[in-house]
């Protein structure tokens, strides 16, 4: 099993003005984890629900997380 979010830690330098964030992450779209598009891949039964999820395929749909409301950073 894959997770869409991946965590690292960063460089912190002793010699930083600011108090650093010690654990960043960022999202990875669920296409690197699908190797090829299957073919009759399942489709959203209407063009508008296509249009609002930003994809035709339900695989293909990340529910994307702002990091301010996990209280991660992103950058």
């Amino acid at each position: 099993m894959y997770t869409q979010r991946k965590y690292w830690k960063p460089y912190i330098s002793p010699y930083d003005p600011c108090y650093p964030k010690e654990i960043k992450s960022y999202v990875t779209p669920p296409n690197l984890y699908l190797g090829f598009q299957p073919p009759n891949l399942p489709q959203y039964p209407t063009a508008k629900e296509a249009l609002f999820r930003g994809t035709l395929w339900p695989a293909l749909f990340s529910p994307y997380e702002a990091a301010d409301k996990r209280g991660d950073s992103v950058e």
